[in-house]
């Protein structure tokens, strides 16, 4: 198998669309040798906002103490390789194909996209072996398939409102969905990237499961040194990920914190001349590109308290998924933003410009903010040109798919000769 051909078997996994339970990964990991027994000390981290960021972080204080580290994380921006990396590095082609070969073998074929990517890097890693392996959770907690492990540590970031029709309509359903990777004896920590009426009841369910528990608190946050991820957000996620690693009994090097980088999360791409890695086709004349996947209300609340923080003031490309609650997210971003420029990814799950267009002309009016210059583009290079003729920053945000396009275009990212994503969850 090649990894093109890796990719072509994946497609049509995307048919079984997205299906919790745990006893299809059970049975396949143990004819596999239970791989997930061999991936070292495991930080299980969930949650609604901050997954990724958080792993990174965590990662990065695991690393600084000398010890191998292993990630798995969803989804990936441009490249299946990036949900998978061994210090720091996305897994080698020859790497996943290895492992994808092994699962196909034991049955892998019968299991769903999201099923098929954890066997696949539970063997992988467990292959090339780590001190620390830091697994984020898919869609909820409970019955998502990384739920299969015995994590030294667990950790939810926070809940907010998103995957309703998956999860449950109530915060407190949510929660305690997310709650699901709480294990007997082990520590749980509590994060403060979400709502804080969700608290309680992952305080309950860590209770009710026998787990010891951390609840990141104001002081928590303040105490947090100088991170390399803008905005207050992740000063919380950066307090849940110390709180993880200190109860793995590692060493918290603070100077790592200042060096993690987060692909897609408030990533700011430089003054838009040509340089190494960067394409030339953005027109010239914007200071600086935002790249941020803020896809939720509660996500992009966030992400406008972080362009408020630094002043940017930036035109937005927006982009989203018909199935997001666009009106809340449009809620949280166009009373920042001077000027939007609504467009599409290029996949059927986008919302058409149009009608996203109007969506953000209502928020906008909605908060009393007058009127703002809202326009459609039909696709990322439109848009962008279109935003250029501000003479101001781009903040290209609402959609992770979006944000894989644009640095594909603008940093000549890795990226995948097909394209490969997870199934919308319904």
């Amino acid at each position: 198998m090649t990894y093109p051909e890796l990719l072509a078997r994946l497609i049509p996994a995307r048919r079984f669309g997205v299906v919790l339970g745990l006893e299809r990964m059970r049975a396949i990991l143990g004819r596999l040798g239970d791989p997930e027994r061999r991936l070292g000390a495991i930080v299980h981290v969930g949650g609604t906002n901050g997954k990724g960021s958080t792993v990174a972080m965590i990662a990065a204080l695991a690393a600084a103490t000398g010890r191998r580290v292993a990630t798995y994380t969803s989804p990936h921006l441009s490249c299946l390789r990036e949900r998978i990396t061994i210090d720091g590095e996305m897994i080698s082609e020859t790497a996943i194909v290895e492992a994808a070969s092994r699962v196909h073998a034991a049955g892998g074929d019968d299991l769903t996209f999201f099923e098929q990517m954890t066997a696949i890097a539970m063997v992988a890693i467990a292959h090339q072996g780590s001190d620390v392996t830091v697994l984020e959770v898919g869609l909820g907690g409970r019955l998502d398939a990384t739920n299969v492990v015995d994590p030294a540590v667990a950790v939810v970031t926070g809940v907010a409102h998103d995957h309703q029709a998956v999860l449950g309509d109530s915060l407190a359903q949510i929660a305690a969905e997310k709650a699901g990777i709480w294990k007997p004896g082990r520590p749980a920590i509590i994060g403060a990237s979400g709502l804080a009426a969700a608290v309680p009841v992952l305080v309950d369910a860590a209770r009710a499961a026998g787990a010891s528990i951390t609840v990141i608190d104001e002081a928590a946050v303040a105490a947090v040194p100088r991170l390399g991820l803008p905005g207050a957000h992740q000063r919380r996620n950066a307090a849940a990920a110390i709180a993880a690693v200190t109860a793995l009994g590692v060493p918290v090097i603070a100077a790592a914190l200042a060096q993690v980088r987060h692909p897609g999360r408030f990533e700011v791409i430089g003054a838009l001349a040509q340089s190494p890695g960067q394409a030339t086709a953005v027109p010239p004349g914007v200071p600086y590109v935002i790249l941020d996947g803020a896809h939720n209300p509660h996500g992009a609340a966030a992400l406008a308290a972080a362009v408020r923080e630094r002043g940017d003031q930036p035109v937005l490309v927006v982009a989203a998924s018909a199935d997001k609650d666009v009106a809340g997210i449009a809620a949280a971003l166009a009373p920042v933003v001077v000027a939007v420029i609504a467009t599409r990814y290029q996949q059927d799950r986008a919302m058409e410009p149009a009608q996203l267009a109007a969506v953000f002309a209502h928020a906008r009016a909605a908060a009393g903010a007058g009127d703002l210059a809202v326009t459609a583009a039909p696709d990322l290079r439109s848009a962008v040109a279109a935003a250029a003729s501000f003479g101001r920053p781009i903040l290209i945000a609402g959609s992770l798919f979006l944000i894989g396009e644009a640095r594909t275009w603008l940093l000549g990212a890795p990226t995948d000769p097909m394209l490969v994503t997870d199934p919308p969850a319904r």
